[in-house]
């Protein structure tokens, strides 16, 4: 929250257009889709895990849910939330089950079907990008609006608030539940939670199948944002939610993480990249500095802090 603090002043300072009404609206509503994929990924980082193939997985959602809405004569919001959810869901339980089947390592299960979700998208869909959504999925709702004394706008837009419901679900799961806690025991201690009674699988499934929700959801605010549906559009931003997740405190060996630090680590990312483009810095300075934050998250992600003078039992 300091280093965050500090950099707002300091792009205050550099930029006159950081600290605008407009530039910190289109800060949030460009960034909601984010927010909502980085609490899915805490979840599963508590639980010991790694996902890759989330963003996939949001695209697989955005064409299935097309075909599912022609099917049901255009769909509403409600339709839409609930056929996103079950889908994303479905699609997490995919990698569940065979990390769970097969006893594979989370991350060597989720490269797998990154490639399997995108070469099966690209394949029947052939790459094609749909334009003509129902009017309920493109319509910009705004939640809030204002106008600037030299006419600018700003406006705050359906992602946001749907990112609020999204961080506050999460929250409850993971501080306010036993579900919550045994995540917590299992990301730390594998062993040592099975033999106290949790569930390897269900944990698995929780983590990967929560995951999978969020990223239906985010998926389907995406179109809400752009008004298209891209197969590859999603692709690569992986590594910047993760970055920003591992920031915000979540340890890659599992077992430490919370809503708030997730939030302000997506925060400190975007605040970052927002701040370099609009100094004009090449986009991949900001790519550098990604590469940074995962090697240094995963160099420190074993190393523990003692008190001097103990022994570990």
């Amino acid at each position: 929250m300091l280093v965050l603090g500090l950099l707002v002043v300091s792009l205050s300072a550099a930029s006159d257009q950081f600290l605008t009404a407009g530039n910190l609206t289109s800060l949030l509503n460009n960034n909601a889709v984010n927010v909502i994929w980085a609490v899915g990924l805490l979840v599963v980082l508590i639980a010991g895990g790694i996902d890759i193939s989330f963003a996939v997985a949001a695209s697989v959602v955005q064409y299935a849910a097309v075909s599912v809405f022609e099917a049901l004569g255009g769909g509403n919001w409600l339709i839409g939330f609930a056929v996103a959810g079950v889908l994303g869901v479905a699609l997490g339980f995919v990698n569940a089950s065979l990390i769970h089947g097969f006893r594979i390592i989370t991350i060597v299960v989720t490269i797998a079907t990154f490639n399997a979700f995108f070469g099966l998208l690209m394949f029947f869909t052939k790459g094609r990008f749909i334009y003509n959504l129902p009017d309920w999925w493109t319509t910009r709702v705004v939640l809030w609006e204002h106008q600037s004394a030299d006419g600018r706008w700003a406006e705050l837009n359906l992602p946001v608030l749907v990112t609020l419901v999204c961080v506050v679900l999460t929250w409850v799961l993971i501080r306010h539940t036993t579900l919550g806690r045994q995540l917590y025991a299992f990301g730390d201690n594998p062993d040592g939670a099975a033999r106290a009674g949790v569930s390897v699988a269900l944990m698995q499934f929780v983590a990967f199948g929560w995951m999978g929700l969020m990223a239906g959801i985010g998926g389907l605010m995406q179109v809400n944002i752009t008004q298209e549906v891209v197969p590859n559009a999603l692709i690569g931003r992986e590594l910047d939610v993760l970055a920003a997740v591992v920031l915000g405190g979540a340890r890659l060996g599992g077992g430490r993480g919370t809503v708030v630090g997730c939030v302000l680590g997506v925060l400190l990312v975007a605040v970052t990249q927002n701040g370099l483009n609009l100094l004009g810095v090449s986009p991949f300075a900001f790519k550098m500095i990604i590469g940074a934050i995962i090697l240094l998250a995963i160099s420190t992600s074993n190393l523990s802090v003692r008190r001097p003078g103990r022994r570990r039992p």
